[in-house]
């Protein structure tokens, strides 16, 4: 019997194929332009067909997430807690690189989803399997913040795309930045003391993949010394 051509295109939808295309879709054509409907022509079914699998948008995004935490490499059996730890973070870091979409939906997720929960847990293990006290690693944790799952707020994202602009003729940009020099000195000898990285991994910018190890090291090394000085957090009344 000769297929129809609808019948060859028709695929069996799951829930982890319906993620990765929403994946795919958003590397090609942005979270923002991201839709069930737009989802849908991709996976050449009806838009009702994709809610069999996730009830909404908000519930994609919630996998789509899920989906960038299993891209992020397990911890490293045999290692230390914070070679462990930094190889974590950079492997985070490298997963956002190849979703830049990514960091904006996992800012914006405020419900935990079972995988979430669970890279959260083992990222903590890392600190308490290393004999760091949970005092300690609890505020480890805060300090490392976002940087857990490989990104930062940048200090100094001068990039047009992060103030909603476009991106300004080089002539007009010299004279701007001639003027934010006369009326902010300090920034300026700050912004002029190293090169940017234009191809920085996440984003342009000065966070650039240098300013993330540089940081993520240091609060590691003072992680270290804490616990070999055996801190705890002060008793309040």
């Amino acid at each position: 019997m000769i297929e129809k051509p609808d019948e060859i295109r028709r695929v069996r939808l799951n829930k982890d194929r319906v993620l990765q295309a929403a994946v795919g879709l958003a590397d090609e054509i942005g979270i923002d332009a991201l839709s069930m409907r737009r989802l849908a022509q991709e996976l050449h079914v009806v838009p009702m067909a994709l809610y069999k699998h996730v009830a909404n948008k908000e519930e994609l995004l919630d996998g789509m997430v899920e989906a960038i935490v299993a891209e992020i490499d397990p911890a490293e059996p045999g290692a230390s807690w914070k070679d462990a730890v930094r190889l974590r973070v950079l492997s985070a870091r490298h997963a956002l690189a190849r979703h830049p979409w990514a960091r904006r939906v996992v800012e914006s997720r405020t419900a935990k989803t079972p995988s979430v929960l669970a890279y959260m847990d083992s990222f903590i293990g890392m600190f308490l399997e290393g004999g760091l006290s949970a005092d300690l690693t609890h505020h480890a944790m805060h300090a490392l913040s976002g940087r857990m799952w490989g990104f930062t707020q940048e200090l100094f994202d001068d990039s047009a795309e992060a103030a909603g602009q476009t991106a300004m003729p080089p002539a007009a940009q010299a004279v701007m930045l001639q003027q934010m020099a006369e009326l902010y000195p300090n920034i300026a000898v700050i912004a002029a003391s190293s090169a940017h990285d234009e191809a920085s991994i996440v984003g342009q910018g000065c966070d650039d993949q240098f300013e993330f190890e540089f940081a993520l090291d240091l609060l590691l090394d003072g992680f270290e010394r804490l616990h070999r000085q055996g801190w705890a957090s002060p008793v309040r009344a």
